[in-house]
C-alpha cells in the first residue's frame, strides 16, 4: 500500500476525542475491538535480568510473565488484557527467539480466553537495532528486523509495532544544543522518511499473516527531548522546546497511519493524540500507571483519549504483592475499570476533563497534548498534509502559539530561560523558508558536516 497522507481531519471536532472511543475501531486478538466503547489495560514487563543470555532463558521467562500477568487478570476479575512483548536486542535479532517467545506467551493468552471468556490481545514491538553510520536500509539488523516481524506475526501476535530511529542523530545533535532547524530536520523530515520506509514493509508483513500493525512512537526523539528536559528542577534542556519537538512528532508518527497502520498506536508515543485527532485510530498511552519506567508532568492528561492504557515497562521480578507482571497489571485494570464505568453512567466527559485540567498547565508540554490544543495542532498538519518539512513546522508553530495563549491567559509561567528559548525558536521557524527543497538543502549541507554519522543516502531525498 502505498502512503495516503491526510489532509484533513476524521475527528469532526476537538471534544469528540474521548478515551474509548474512535471513528476507526480495531478488531484483534480474541474478542478485542480497540476504540469501540473500552478502554484495555496493556502490560510490559522487561525480561529478567540474565535471561537474554540463551534463547531457553528468554523463552522461559516470555511464558512467566505471560503467566504471572494472566493469574492476576483471573485472580481479580479484569475483562480483558493485552500483553505487550517490546523485544530487547536478542529477541529481534534472532528468528527463532521471535517464534519462540511469541508462541509462548499467546498460548498463556489463549488459556486464559478459553477458560474466562477474557478479551486478549499480543502487541509484538520489534526492536529497531540499526543505527544510520551502518545502514538504516538493507543492512545486516534491517533484515533481521523484517525476519522478526514474521516470525511474531506466524507466531501468535495479533499486531505489530517499532519504535523507528530515522533521524535520531541529527536530532540528538539539535535537542542537546538547542538547534531548533535540527530537531525540525530530524523529527520532522528525516524521521518521516524512514518510518515510510519501514511502515510499507510492517503494513505488508500485517496484510499476509492477517493480523493489525499497530503503530509507532517518537520514543527515539521527542521522548529524549522530554526526558532531558526533566522535572521541574531540571534545566539540561528547555521545557518548551520539548513541547515543540512532540508537536513535530505528531507530523512524524502520523506517517504509520498513512502507509497503512490503523493503530492502536504504542504507549510511549506522548504525541499519539495529535495522532488520534487526524486519523481517529485507537491509541495506547502511558502515565501514572508508568512510575515504574520514569516520571513525568502529565500522569492524568494522557488517560484523557487513550483506548489502551499501559504502565510502559517494569521489570520481571518479585514486588510484596506478587510478581511484577500482575502487580502493575492490576493497577492498570483498575484505572481502565474507572474509564469503563465512567461511560457506562455517562460521566465519561466529565473523567475526561478532570484527567487532563489536572496536567494541562503543569508544564509546556501538557499544554501541547490536552486535546482541545492537540486537535489545534492536527489542524495544522493536514493543513500541509503532503509535504513532511511543511506540516512539521506547521505543527510546531501552532503549539508556540497554544502556549504564548497559555501564557498570555495566565494559565501557565514561564521561565526567563524557557520564555528566550520559545522566543528564539518561534523567530526561528518563522523565517525558515516555505520551500521544502530549499530547507533540505540547506541542511543536508549543513548537517551532513556538522553531524559525522549522517548519511544522507539512508533517506532517499
Amino acid at each position: 500500500m502505498s502512503r495516503k497522507a491526510f489532509t484533513k481531519m476524521v475527528t469532526e471536532s476537538a471534544d469528540d476525542m474521548l478515551f474509548g472511543e474512535t471513528k476507526n475501531p480495531v478488531k484483534l486478538g480474541l474478542g478485542q475491538e480497540a476504540g469501540n466503547g473500552m478502554v484495555y489495560p496493556n502490560i510490559k514487563v522487561a525480561p529478567a535480568e540474565g535471561s537474554e543470555e540463551s534463547i531457553d532463558g528468554l523463552e522461559a521467562t516470555s511464558k512467566n510473565i505471560a503467566f504471572a500477568a494472566c493469574q492476576r487478570v483471573a485472580d481479580i476479575g479484569l475483562p480483558a488484557i493485552q500483553i505487550e512483548m517490546e523485544h530487547v536486542q536478542q529477541q529481534s535479532i534472532s528468528k527463532e527467539a521471535s517464534e519462540r517467545c511469541t508462541a509462548v506467551t499467546w498460548e498463556q493468552l489463549e488459556e486464559l480466553h478459553d477458560k474466562f471468556g477474557t478479551r486478549v490481545s499480543l502487541m509484538s514491538t520489534v526492536a529497531d537495532m540499526r543505527e544510520e553510520e551502518n545502514g538504516l536500509r538493507g543492512s545486516t539488523y534491517d533484515i533481521a528486523m523484517d525476519e522478526s516481524f514474521e516470525a511474531c506475526a506466524a507466531s501468535g501476535a495479533s499486531m505489530l509495532c517499532i519504535e523507528t530511529v530515522g533521524g535520531k542523530v541529527v536530532s540528538d545533535y539539535g535537542i542537546s544544543r538547542g538547534d531548533a532547524r535540527a530537531i525540525l530536520y530530524g523529527i520532522g523530515v528525516l524521521g518521516s522518511n524512514d518510518m515510510e520506509y519501514m511502515w510499507t514493509k510492517i503494513v505488508d508483513i500485517a496484510k499476509k499473516y492477517n493480523i493489525t500493525p499497530g503503530g509507532d512512537t517518537d520514543c527515539a526523539q521527542a521522548n529524549t527531548a522530554m526526558f532531558l528536559a526533566g522535572g521541574f528542577m531540571s534545566k539540561n534542556v528547555s521545557h518548551t522546546i520539548a513541547a515543540v519537538a512532540r508537536a513535530i512528532a505528531g507530523a512524524r508518527s502520523l506517517v504509520a497511519i498513512e502507509c497503512g497502520a490503523t493503530g492502536p498506536t504504542k504507549d510511549c508515543g506522548y504525541e499519539n493524540p495529535i495522532v488520534k485527532s487526524i486519523a481517529s485510530v485507537p491509541i495506547c498511552a502511558e502515565g501514572k500507571n508508568a512510575t515504574c519506567a520514569h516520571a513525568d508532568l502529565m500522569g492524568n492528561l494522557t488517560a484523557g483519549v487513550c483506548d489502551v492504557w499501559s504502565n510502559e515497562s517494569v521489570y520481571n521480578r518479585e514486588e510484596m504483592g506478587g510478581p511484577t507482571p500482575g502487580v502493575w497489571l492490576q493497577s492498570l485494570g483498575y484505572e481502565c475499570a474507572l474509564m469503563n464505568t465512567a461511560k457506562q453512567i455517562g460521566t465519561a466527559k466529565e473523567l475526561r476533563d478532570s484527567y487532563v485540567l489536572a496536567d494541562k498547565y503543569r508544564d509546556p508540554q501538557g499544554v501541547i497534548l490536552a486535546y482541545d490544543n492537540a486537535y489545534r495542532i492536527g489542524e495544522a498538519i493536514v493543513a500541509d498534509g503532503e509535504d513532511n518539512y511543511l506540516r512539521a513546522r506547521a505543527a510546531a508553530l501552532k503549539a508556540m502559539d497554544c502556549i504564548n495563549e497559555a501564557v498570555d491567559a495566565k494559565r501557565i509561567y514561564l521561565t526567563r530561560f524557557e520564555r528566550d528559548t520559545l522566543d528564539s525558536t518561534y523567530k526561528t521557524y518563522e523565517q525558515l523558508p516555505d520551500d521544502s527543497d530549499k530547507f533540505l538543502q540547506t541542511c543536508i549541507k549543513r548537517y551532513s558536516r556538522k553531524v559525522k554519522e549522517h548519511d544522507i543516502k539512508q533517506y532517499d531525498l
